[in-house]
């Protein structure tokens, strides 16, 4: 054990994380309202393990145990823990590579255990922000002494709680803008799923951010420090979407020179946001179900299993259930994915969050392109009084043509017409074509325009055109576009929250 003079000298080590852990971030959410402290006991020797269930028990904290770094990981995901007790020597690693698994905001503290103390070990696990040190054989009073002093899930619940209010009445929570109490609604929702394993379905009209709405659920995750991967189902090509998602081997099938990595590989440990998940083919769905009961999928090109861990996000601009009826969405794959619904508003029933929106997109363009432009009253409220049947999206294509169409030397943004709307397509909808314009450039305007409205889902857009899939990539091609986009629109329709969003 360290005496106290080599503690004074070592104690200084301590403010950053401490600090750190201080400035709980939004991040730090990772348990439900009113939960017991809840302690994680890493350890390779179970007598060890037991004795401190046993002490930590009796002081009224719930406990969870586990003898290598991969059971400690396993029960990190099952419920955030407000202390880790862990031995420095594990099997599998050491326990300082538990340190690199969490953000230092969380909150969460770490006291190391060893059999065998040295000033450089204490050293060296007290830089890494743990908040104390044991030694074997434990000395059960000491251990009493430290859970005395450490901070409680109610006082840190109660200190994230106030930031959360400060921030939300700054309209922010994390990656998300808006303080209209639908979104209220939406960041409580989040909040509450966030630091679960549930699957989520995103609801909402093209262009209301459900990207946005699935990074930040990441973000608040215990995934977060891994990756986050977004598919817009309907915008890859139906030859290549099992082969994307699942990955395939060399020789697989024609133009298959090498082995790819599919989304579920790449994703493992992280996110994977399937957005317009109503476009996925059916038959890929009945793969996509199997890989959510058994977490097992196959390359193409092979029998060989991986194994993948997967918090699976979707999206639909439809409305799913009638999806169900209309044989764009299986049943039991509805049901697996639509454990936790969210319906995100439409920005027509956001109120005021239209101008913290459109002030926060003029407020990048203006830092990007170092002007100070600002919106005339008339823009306001045109701002205001217009229903914006596009969305976020929208709104924020106009603030880009507003700004661009001011010009270098004044200071306010110009005022547009809105001639054509963005909205997704609903009778009524029409874009502006100026006389003279050539038919084949009408054309143009008119598959792009509604390819757009659907959130680039092309079988949606073909549809729609009375064209079949083949000719809208043809015409995509022939228009330059990328017809073989995977990965699911700009995060960007909403705006970033200023600096990180768990910050």
């Amino acid at each position: 054990m360290l005496d106290f003079a080599t503690r004074g000298r070592l104690l200084p080590l301590l403010t950053s994380r401490r600090n750190a852990s201080r400035a709980y971030s939004l991040s730090a959410l990772t348990s439900f309202p009113n939960a017991m402290p809840h302690v994680l006991i890493v350890d390779d020797d179970p007598s060890t393990r037991d004795a401190l269930a046993a002490i930590i028990a009796e002081d009224g904290l719930t406990t969870a145990t586990a003898g290598d770094l991969r059971e400690a990981r396993i029960q990190l995901v099952r419920q955030m823990p407000d202390v880790v007790f862990t031995d420095l020597k594990l099997p599998d690693g050491t326990g300082v590579d538990l340190f690199e698994d969490l953000d230092p905001r969380s909150g969460v503290e770490f006291v190391v255990i060893t059999g065998h103390a040295t000033v450089e070990s204490a050293v060296s696990a007290l830089k890494m922000g743990a908040a104390d040190y044991l030694v074997k054989p434990i000395n059960m009073q000491r251990v009493k002494a430290i859970l005395a002093r450490l901070p409680r899930a109610g006082d840190l619940k109660a200190e994230i709680g106030t930031l959360r209010g400060e921030l939300r009445r700054m309209g922010r929570f994390g990656l998300m803008l808006g303080n209209s109490a639908v979104m209220q609604q939406v960041y409580d929702q989040i909040s509450r799923v966030a630091p679960t394993a549930a699957s989520v379905m995103l609801v909402g009209e093209s262009g209301t951010g459900k990207e946005v709405a699935a990074q930040t659920l990441h973000q608040l995750s215990l995934r977060r420090k891994h990756a986050f991967l977004a598919v817009n189902c309907g915008a890859i090509s139906p030859n290549l979407i099992e082969s994307e998602m699942f990955g395939h081997e060399r020789g697989a099938f024609t133009g298959a020179d090498r082995q790819h990595k599919g989304y579920f590989e790449r994703a493992n440990g992280g996110t994977l946001f399937l957005d317009e998940i109503t476009e996925m083919p059916i038959e890929l769905q009945v793969k996509l179900l199997r890989v959510l009961e058994t977490g097992m999928f196959m390359r193409v090109g092979t029998t060989k299993e991986i194994e993948t861990d997967v918090r699976l996000i979707a999206a639909t601009n439809r409305d799913p259930e009638q999806a169900v009826l209309e044989g764009k969405l299986r049943l039991d794959l509805y049901h697996r994915l639509n454990v936790f619904p969210i319906s995100l508003p439409p920005l027509r029933e956001r109120g005021k969050d239209v101008e913290l929106l459109a002030q926060s997109f003029l407020d990048e363009l203006n830092e990007q392109h170092g002007t100070k432009k600002h919106f005339p009253p008339a823009v306001r409220e045109m701002l205001l009084s217009y229903p914006w049947p596009g969305n976020v999206r929208e709104l924020k294509n106009y603030v880009q043509r507003a700004h661009i169409m001011s010009g270098t030397d004044s200071d306010s943004t110009a005022t547009v017409p809105l001639q054509i709307s963005l909205s997704k397509p609903t009778a009524g909808t029409a874009i502006t074509i100026p006389f003279g314009t050539s038919l084949a450039e009408a054309d143009r305007q008119l598959i792009l325009a509604t390819l757009e409205q659907c959130g680039g889902v092309k079988t949606r857009a073909a549809e729609i055109l009375g064209i079949s899939l083949k000719t809208l990539y043809n015409r995509l091609v022939e228009y330059g576009n990328d017809a073989g986009r995977a990965e699911g629109d700009d995060v960007s329709d909403e705006p970033q929250a200023l600096g990180k969003a768990d910050a």
